[in-house]
C-alpha cells in the first residue's frame, strides 16, 4: 500500500521514476520494485521521495512515515530466518497480505494445509542430514505458518490437489491416514474449498507444475502469481502472466471432482492405503 501510494504522489506530481531514483541515488528499476512492494523501505528514502513529490505538510507526511516503519517491521517468521531462503520470506509476505490464495499442487499436500507428521515427512525428503532439532524447527514454522488460516479475518484457500499428492505414501500410513482426515477436517471450513483431480481425468491443463495465485483485497494490487523452484522462485505480476495462469486455474477447477465430493474422495483414498 504504501508503494501504492508513492506511485500515485509520484505520478500526481509529473515526476518520471527517473527522477525519483536520481534523488534516493537509485535506478529507476528500484522506484518501480518500491512501488510494487518488491523491497524494504529505507525511511530516508521514503522522507526524501515526499519531499520530491511536494508532501511537505508534517501532519500528511506522519501517516506514510509511521506506514514505512510498519512495512520494515520482522514478519513472524523472522525467528526461522536462518532456515528459510529469502525468495521464500516475501511469498510469506504476500501470503499474509493476501485476501483469496489460489492454489495447485501436484506432489505435496499444501502447506497450509499439513499434519505435523506429514510435514516432517516432506521436510526429510530434502533435509535427510539435519539434526533433530533443525527438523523439529522446520516443521515448527510449517505449522506456525498455518495460524494464518485462523486469525479473525483469514484469506479464502482455494486448493485443487492431483490425486498423486494423496495417494502417494509419506511417512507410513497411519501419517497419510491421519493427514487425510485433516483435510476431511480442513474442507469443513468456511474459508477452504479442497478441491480434487482423480487420476480417471487424465491429463489437464497444470501439466507444467504446482503455482499460487495470489490476490489481495485493494484493487490496486495487481496479482501476484508465485512458482516455486528447487533452489529459487519465480514472482509474475504482468497482466498477461497472471490472466493465463488464472485461466489455467479455472480450468483446473472445471476439470476437478466438485468440492462437495471431496470428503468421500478422501475417505476413498484412505481405504485404499491399505490395499
Amino acid at each position: 500500500m504504501l508503494g501504492l501510494e508513492l506511485r500515485r504522489l509520484r505520478e500526481a506530481a509529473g515526476i518520471s521514476a527517473e527522477t525519483a531514483g536520481e534523488t534516493i541515488r537509485a535506478s529507476p528499476a528500484k522506484i518501480s520494485r518500491m512501488e510494487r512492494g518488491r523491497v524494504s523501505f529505507k525511511l530516508r528514502d521514503v522522507d526524501d521521495l515526499l519531499a520530491l513529490y511536494g508532501l511537505t505538510d508534517p501532519a500528511d507526511r506522519a501517516p506514510l512515515m509511521e506506514v514505512a516503519r510498519e512495512a520494515n517491521s520482522p514478519g513472524w517468521w523472522q525467528k526461522y530466518s536462518d532456515l528459510l531462503p529469502n525468495w521464500f520470506q516475501m511469498h510469506l509476505g504476500l501470503e499474509g497480505a493476501a485476501a483469496r490464495l489460489r492454489t495447485y499442487q501436484v506432489q505435496f499436500v499444501p502447506g497450509l494445509l499439513q499434519t505435523a507428521d506429514y510435514a516432517r515427512a516432506v521436510v526429510l525428503l530434502e533435509h535427510v542430514d539435519a539434526a533433530d532439532e533443525e527438523l523439529q524447527r522446520r516443521v515448527d514454522f510449517r505449522i506456525e505458518r498455518q495460524r494464518l488460516l485462523d486469525q479473525e479475518e483469514p484469506p479464502m484457500l482455494w486448493a485443487v490437489v492431483d490425486e498423486a499428492a494423496l495417494a502417494r505414501p509419506l511417512g507410513s500410513a497411519a501419517v497419510m491416514r491421519r493427514q487425510l482426515e485433516h483435510l476431511v477436517e480442513a474442507a469443513e471450513r468456511p474459508n477452504v474449498t479442497l478441491q480434487v483431480i482423480p487420476f480417471r481425468r487424465g491429463g489437464h491443463a497444470a501439466a507444467g507444475g504446482p503455482f499460487t495465485v495470489i490476490r489481495f483485497d485493494e484493487p490496486e494490487l495487481a496479482d501476484v502469481v508465485y512458482l516455486e523452484q528447487l533452489t529459487s522462485a519465480l514472482y509474475l505480476d504482468k497482466p498477461a502472466d497472471v490472466a493465463r495462469y488464472s485461466q489455467v486455474m479455472d480450468r483446473l477447477c472445471q476439470t476437478a471432482d466438485p468440492w462437495q465430493d471431496t470428503p468421500d474422495t478422501l475417505r476413498r483414498i484412505a481405504r485404499e492405503l491399505d490395499r
